[in-house]
């Protein structure tokens, strides 16, 4: 998964701001597996074998990172697709998706770092009376143990620099720091 990260030119070196606003002189951008459509679909078929123990009715992923891994890996488990989306800061489900009263869902994400989005649409599946049976993603680059009650699965786990931002070097050196997520391009 490394060297195909590696291969596309996923990862990215410099002085990055995460979602999380931690620091880091390394970042994933998986977007770039989805450029083709071959690469997305073996990506999906990997995280579904290992989340089909579960048999989820639906998988739900967040806007942007998560929707065309929701939709590659709900196509291999057969279930619904479905993404989550910020709507005045915070995460909601919108387009008409419908979680159904004790629906099975399984949460997929792009990269996770401390589970902050993840946690934020397993929120959003309780309130609409669904039951988040599993939680996967491509890349796991957390460096704590994640605060899920569920199984967690990823396809490969990365130990890649993270900084507080009082604490981060790269500012220290004056390194312009960048967005490239979905939310903000440059700080």
């Amino acid at each position: 998964m490394l060297e195909l990260l590696k291969e596309i030119g996923a990862v990215l070196e410099g002085h990055f701001l995460l979602s999380s606003g931690k620091h880091s002189s390394k970042y994933i951008q998986c977007a770039k597996i989805f450029e083709l459509p071959s690469y997305g679909e073996k990506i999906g078929k990997a995280i579904a074998e290992k989340i089909s123990q579960h048999k989820p009715d639906i998988v739900i992923g967040p806007a942007l990172g998560g929707v065309i891994l929701a939709y590659e890996v709900a196509r291999h488990v057969n279930a619904r697709a479905m993404f989550t989306e910020r709507e005045d800061g915070r995460m909601r489900l919108r387009r008409n998706f419908n979680i159904e009263e004790n629906e099975r869902v399984a949460i997929v994400e792009d990269v996770t770092t401390t589970g902050k989005s993840v946690l934020e649409v397993a929120e959003v599946v309780r309130e609409h009376g669904g039951q988040v049976c599993c939680i996967a993603s491509i890349v796991d680059r957390s460096v704590e143990k994640l605060p899920f009650e569920v199984p967690f699965y990823s396809l490969v786990k990365l130990e890649l620099p993270i900084f507080e931002p009082n604490d981060c070097p790269l500012c220290q050196q004056g390194v312009p720091l960048v967005k490239p997520g979905s939310r903000k391009h440059i700080v």
